[in-house]
């Protein structure tokens, strides 16, 4: 017996003399100057092909083996920075690293960069630098993340001003939209023309396409990820604007320097001021309106090196006035979010770090109308609560292992209506409030198999729960209640599950070059149900329900990664296909009505799209910016829909070309450009008029049949930087922006006017187009102290 152990041993004992001389080193990136976390910076190791990147936390952790190493930090916008360690036990290294635009001069490391987006698996991803997005032409000088977002291949706006987001053929609704790790359900400001999220407050930016890792669901199409700024923990600084339409100011500063910090992150707009004065007092609209605001906030507590706490919050608010005098009628339209997450990071060892959130956020849209007497209100939204763990695991070099979980309560309110007629109050038998719970587990690898191959490997299975309280009715063929089953709070209505496997490889043809594909499932079981062609605060969340079942995707991707002169060209060529089940659109015919729940007029059908995306990036030089361009087809197909005939989506759109270019003419100015074209926007139109009975009756198209006029624009920008005076603490800029340089009459919607009598044959029918946004200048004064 003796001897087999003996011999076990000596067999063994390579494996234990490789881990006795394998050792770790981890620890954090960080801003020199302010201390902020640096979210996905590389640290490469000088001969080692294989490097790590840091988390949403700034956490990394490498496993090597015994020996002296040249380690280098490097992330956009900052000087690389080199650390020679000897590696004799596990190190704790911390890199500070200073931002380029703090350098007098260039310092170049000759240690060619890890190029990410041909070495790493992930494919349709982007990271976009908040000082890039404040480059890009503004609509009326308002930074917009979102509209910067839109100029990304694959992504397409909802048309002229807004803010939504259509990603390969999907919906709004499918886009997992994220701040500080809270669900956003409603982005857009001043009915989707401008976004919700205030540039001075937000760190980083990152969006997801294609291969969605398996830490991310609940939704079909792209996941964009927005962290916010954690504050300056080294000193105080303010920084603001002002522009035509909107003012922002921020404040941030170390409660204990090194220790804690905060930061708070206020906007809001004066267009109700600025058109105050000429509404007169006489007027019949006097007391019309409209502002929004918003309100970004938050504080951070470090504990030890091991321990952290963040604390964040946002509150923002659309409120439109609209009164008539005349009529006696008042009307007061207010929307917004609010969301609250809490979160604790914890290292549990070398190679194991943790965080937990707890997140509650809240959507809510209200209509009040009174008349005389006569009061009605109208009340829709979403609120959930949401507790979430996840875990970083690095058990040797070349792995990246994920895994966690989250539970979310759902409360869903599609439309309240109530009101109120002197002293009678009524409350309709309308739209049940629903309650759901969803939840879900993950596991996930990155896994670096050798210099050619790296996967990107997960798993995840979500399960949601339809809950009372509840109803549900019996009818008769015209509608009738003749009977009802009652569920009680917390009784399962209906449940749903499945696993979504997720799958991204990549291979290496040389160092400057890689093919990836990927295959992803996802579920989808909240839906954004819309009977207008943009989103608007007054389009319903609906869970999935006993009648409503979750969406479903598969979609499959591959693509072609190439970089030229030492990684300033970024070149890339995906295409993807993508199958949806379960779509929801209204039947036929619908009108909105509030006295019925709204599932009862759903219909459900398929999607499909596919399609290629062309990606050319200038990183480096004077000169920076990209083109982008997507040629794609989107589908839809429903058997009660369009006799049963397939039928081009809403937000389908064959060609879709950005070019952005930005230009450091000097170090007082910088120079932009954007050039949008699109396909127009697929249209139903009326093709035929009668009259029956004396009335004008109209005959519409199939659905979307035709096409609006294509969509172009050229937006410019200039930024001037004053030379700084040494005695001041600040400084300024000014931002000169342009939106639409060459007054395109791009189309909004179309109309028919009719001029004449149908009746002595001089009737008339003319189709009109409504445009927007002519030129529009805007000048922005942006201060920093």
């Amino acid at each position: 017996m003796k001897r087999k152990v003996f011999i076990l041993l000596i067999l063994l004992s390579p494996f234990f003399i490789k881990a006795q001389n394998r050792f770790t080193v981890s620890g954090f990136i960080k801003d020199s100057l302010n201390g902020e976390t640096l979210i996905g910076a590389t640290i490469a190791i000088q001969g080692k092909t294989k490097g790590i990147s840091s988390n949403q936390y700034g956490f990394y952790s490498i496993t090597l083996e015994e020996g002296e190493y040249l380690f280098i930090c490097s992330y956009i916008g900052y000087q690389p920075k080199v650390i020679v360690l000897k590696l004799d036990g596990n190190k704790q290294l911390n890199f500070d690293v200073l931002p380029k635009i703090s350098l007098s001069q260039e310092v170049v490391v000759s240690t060619k960069k890890r190029d990410a987006n041909v070495k790493n698996a992930q494919m349709g991803k982007f990271t976009l630098p908040i000082e890039q997005i404040k480059s890009i032409p503004a609509f009326l000088g308002e930074v917009d993340l979102l509209k910067t977002i839109q100029l990304l291949p694959g992504i397409r706006n909802a048309g002229e001003g807004s803010a939504g987001l259509y990603v390969r053929g999907g919906g709004p609704d499918q886009n997992l939209i994220l701040l500080d790790d809270a669900p956003v359900y409603n982005t857009g400001h001043l009915f989707g023309f401008f976004s919700i999220f205030n540039s001075d407050a937000i760190k980083n930016v990152s969006l997801i396409k294609g291969g969605m890792p398996a830490q991310y669901g609940g939704r079909l199409s792209s996941v964009l990820d927005i962290a916010m700024k954690e504050g300056n923990n080294q000193k105080f600084q303010v920084e603001g604007g002002i522009g035509l339409i909107a003012s922002r100011l921020s404040v941030q500063g170390p409660i204990k320097k090194n220790k804690a910090s905060f930061i708070v992150s206020a906007r809001r707009t004066y267009i109700d001021a600025l058109t105050k004065p000429f509404i007169k007092s006489s007027s019949q609209f006097y007391g019309s309106g409209y502002y929004f605001y918003d309100l970004n906030a938050k504080v951070n507590y470090r504990f030890s090196e091991k321990d952290r706490l963040y604390l964040s919050g946002y509150f923002g608010r659309d409120v439109f006035d609209f009164v008539n005098g005349r009529q006696s009628l008042k009307v007061n339209i207010p929307w917004g979010n609010a969301t609250g997450t809490l979160r604790w990071n914890h290292v549990f060892n070398k190679k194991l770090f943790g965080n937990t959130t707890a997140v509650y956020n809240d959507y809510n849209f209200t209509f009040k109308a009174a008349q005389n007497n006569f009061e009605v209100k109208l009340a829709s939204g979403i609120r959930d609560v949401s507790l979430k763990q996840d875990f970083d695991l690095y058990p040797f070099t070349g792995h990246k292992i994920k895994f966690g979980g989250i539970f979310t309560y759902h409360r869903f309110t599609p439309s309240v209506v109530t009101g109120k007629q002197d002293s009678v109050v009524f409350n309709p038998n309308n739209a049940q409030v629903k309650y759901a719970n969803e939840a879900a587990i993950y596991l996930q690898d990155d896994w670096e198999i050798n210099d050619k191959v790296k996967i990107n490997a997960g798993l995840r299975y979500s399960w949601f729960q339809q809950i009372g309280k509840y109803k549900i009715y019996k009818t008769d063929d015209n509608g009738n209640r003749l009977d009802s089953t009652v569920y009680k709070g917390g009784q399962a209505v209906k449940t749903y599950g499945g696993l979504e496997p997720r799958l991204t490889i990549r291979y290496a043809l040389d160092d400057e070059t890689s093919i990836k594909a990927s295959v992803t499932r996802n579920l989808q079981y909240i839906h954004l149900v819309s009977n207008a062609g943009t989103t608007l605060p007054t389009d319903i969340w609906v869970p999935s329900t006993y009648k409503v079942k979750p969406q479903i995707s598969f979609l499959y991707a591959a693509g072609l990664f190439k970089n030229f002169k030492d990684n300033m060209y970024e070149t890339s060529l995906e295409l993807y296909y993508k199958q949806m089940q379960n779509q929801i659109e209204f039947q036929e015919g619908y009108t909105p009505n509030t006295l019925e729940d709204t599932e009862n007029f759903f219909t459900f059908g398929k999607g499909w799209s596919y399609g290629s995306e062309l990606f050319i990036n200038k990183t480096k030089g004077k000169l920076t910016g990209w083109i982008g361009y997507t040629l794609s087809w989107t589908w839809r197909k429903f058997a009660a829909l369009n006799f049963g005939e397939k039928y081009p989506a809403k937000y389908d759109r064959r060609n879709d070309l950005s070019v952005v270019a930005m230009y450091e003419l000097n170090k007082k100015w910088k120079l932009s450009a954007a050039f949008v074209y699109g396909s127009g926007n697929a249209a139903t139109l009326p093709q035929r008029f009668y009259i029956v009975g004396g009335v004008l009756t109209q005959e519409y198209s199939r659905i979307n049949e035709y096409r609006l006029p294509a969509y172009h624009r050229l937006d410019l920008s200039a930024i001037l930087t004053p030379k700084k005076n040494e005695k001041r603490k600040w400084k300024s800029e000014w931002v000169f922006s342009v939106y639409n340089a060459y007054s395109r009459q791009n189309p909004y919607f179309i109309y028919f006017d009719q001029n004449g009598n149908p009746f002595n044959g001089t009737l008339t029918i003319q189709a009109k187009q409504v445009s927007l946004f002519p030129i529009i200048p805007a000048v922005t004064w942006n201060f920093k102290f």
